[in-house]
């Protein structure tokens, strides 16, 4: 009974996040059948190891975390980054335009290391707390913290862009 309740969750939580956890993937791998594989291997890896979930409240961050590991793991199979350039991001993530004029804010995110890249992705491109990006990522909330600070002041050190002053 209490596997089909966790089954039954996680459905709903695929179903609920779909556009969220593809764009995740895509974010990795730059490529839509690689996302798309990525997803569908995520989803077979949840369902399969259902009862490894232990707080049916959690199955987002949970879920998360299989596809960023799953992304991750393809990522090191393949020995493959790409860049993704400006039209492909209008074709799989529509929504307000922003300009970058004086340099490419994607090069510079790609450029990271990953383990600060996965945080900045998880934050601002996908909008999550940072006690959710350190509950998919299994890390404290000041590690994320930390590793968020170091990312941005590494991107603001690349593009040249100077943090925003206090205002007093």
């Amino acid at each position: 009974m209490l596997k089909r309740k966790k089954e039954n969750v996680l459905t709903q939580c695929i179903k609920e996040h779909q556009a969220n956890v593809y764009r995740l993937a895509f974010s990795y791998v730059k490529n839509k059948e690689d996302a798309l594989d990525i997803v569908q291997d995520s989803i077979y890896k949840a369902m399969t190891h259902i009862e490894g979930l232990k707080d049916p409240d959690a199955v987002k961050s949970w879920f998360y975390r299989i596809v960023v590991h799953t992304a991750l793991d393809f990522l090191r199979r393949n020995k493959r980054v790409q860049a993704m350039d400006h039209e492909m991001i209008e074709v799989h993530a529509p929504g307000v335009e922003d300009e970058y004029t004086n340099f490419d804010l994607m090069r510079v995110l790609e450029e990271l290391p990953e383990k600060y890249r996965t945080v900045v992705v998880l934050r601002y491109l996908e909008d999550m707390k940072i006690d959710e990006v350190a509950a998919v990522l299994g890390e404290n909330v000041n590690t994320i913290k930390t590793r968020l600070y170091q990312a941005l002041r590494i991107m603001r050190m690349k593009t040249g862009v100077e943090p925003l002053k206090e205002i007093k």
